[in-house]
């Protein structure tokens, strides 16, 4: 199992735990790449991709893809502040 978690660059907040203890946190500084980058992880075998509330809005077509399949899990974390 190789998971991974994505945010947004200006977050300074979210993932911070997997962050320190060597996870894979990538970090998007542009959040139009977020499909693409995504993409990438799926061909690298990632098969849980967790990502910030923030990320996960400029999602077009890879959460809907990804939604009803056992292959690849997306999850989108929860906002703190709620």
């Amino acid at each position: 199992m190789k998971i991974s978690w994505i945010k947004y660059e200006k977050d300074t907040r979210s993932f911070r735990l997997p962050q320190a203890l060597g996870f894979d946190v990538f970090s998007l500084g542009d959040l139009e790449k977020t499909d693409e980058t995504m993409r990438d992880l799926i061909k690298q075998d990632y098969d849980t991709i967790i990502l910030s509330n923030e990320v996960a809005g400029f999602s077009e077509d890879i959460i809907k893809k990804y939604q009803n399949t056992k292959d690849v899990k997306i999850i989108i974390s929860l906002d703190k502040d709620r």
